[in-house]
C-alpha cells in the first residue's frame, strides 16, 4: 500500500541546511495499523506531510498504492489527497458554521457526488460512529470526543486507501482517547489501512506495528502483541 524508499528531506536554515529525514526505507501493507513514534524533532511530522503530499522529498521514492508520488502540481497533489488519504488531526478541524452531516460530506462535495447522495452517505457515516443523532448539531455543540468521531466519519466518508491520523487522542482526556482507539480498530479490523502519528506510549500499544523515528532515522520497527481499547471501554 505504502512504499517509501531512501527517503531524504532537508531545510534551509538560513545559510544552513537541517537534513531532517535521512534515507528512510519502510514499506506498509494494505490492512496494517501503524504506530510513528518519536520525540519532537524526530522527523515524524515531516514524513507525515509527506505521505499527506503537502510536502516533497528531496530524493528518493514514495509509492502509494501502486502510484508514484512525485512532482505533482497542487491541483494533481488535492486530487491524489481525495482519492487515495483520510486525514484526521488532532484539533479536529471541523468547519464551525457547518453541523456535523456537513463536515462529514464536505470531501464528498469535492468528489462532485449530487447532494442527496452526500447527506445520505455521510449520515452512514455518523450512524457507523455513534452519532446519527448528533448529525445537525454544530461542532460547538459537540464534546471533545464527539468531534473526533466527526473527523473520523469525514475521513472515512471518502472511502480512502490509507487513513492517517495526526495524533488524533491529543487533545483528549484518557477515557476518551480509549474510546476513539477503540473506533479505530474497529475500522482496521474491516481491513482499512491506518497510520497513527503518536507521542503517546498507550496509544501506540494499540496498533499492530511500531515505527521508531530518531533524528531523522528509523531507530527502530517492530511489530507488537496489540491491546484492544475495548477493555477500557465501559
Amino acid at each position: 500500500m505504502i512504499e517509501i524508499k531512501d527517503l531524504h528531506k532537508s531545510y534551509k536554515m538560513g545559510s544552513n541546511s537541517l537534513h531532517v529525514l535521512k534515507g528512510l526505507n519502510f514499506s506498509i501493507e494494505k490492512g496494517e495499523l501503524v504506530a510513528i513514534m518519536g520525540s519532537s524533532g524526530s522527523g515524524k511530522s515531516t514524513l507525515l506531510n509527506i505521505l499527506g503530499m503537502l510536502d516533497e522529498a528531496d530524493s528518493g521514492e514514495y509509492i502509494l498504492d501502486g502510484v508514484p508520488i512525485k512532482d505533482l502540481s497542487e491541483t494533481k497533489a488535492a486530487q491524489y489527497r481525495n482519492k487515495f488519504l483520510g486525514f484526521i488531526f488532532q484539533s479536529f478541524n471541523l468547519i464551525n458554521y457547518k453541523n456535523a452531516i456537513e463536515n462529514v460530506a464536505l470531501p464528498l462535495y469535492y468528489q462532485r457526488m449530487p447532494r442527496k447522495q452526500r447527506q445520505e452517505k455521510a449520515l452512514q457515516y455518523l450512524e457507523r460512529v455513534g452519532l446519527k443523532e448528533w448529525a445537525h448539531h454544530l461542532p460547538n455543540e459537540l464534546s471533545g470526543g464527539q468531534k473526533q468521531r466527526v473527523a473520523v466519519a469525514r475521513a472515512m466518508a471518502a472511502e480512502p486507501k490509507v487513513l492517517l491520523a495526526d495524533e488524533l487522542t491529543g487533545a483528549l482526556d484518557s477515557k476518551t482517547s480509549y474510546e476513539v482507539m477503540d473506533l479505530i480498530q474497529n475500522i482496521n479490523d474491516e481491513g482499512n489501512t491506518i497510520l497513527v502519528v503518536t507521542h503517546e506510549e498507550d496509544i501506540a500499544q494499540m496498533c499492530k506495528r511500531i515505527v521508531h523515528l530518531r533524528d531523522g532515522v528509523i531507530e527502530k520497527d517492530e511489530k507488537i502483541e496489540q491491546v484492544r481499547a475495548s477493555q477500557y471501554v465501559q
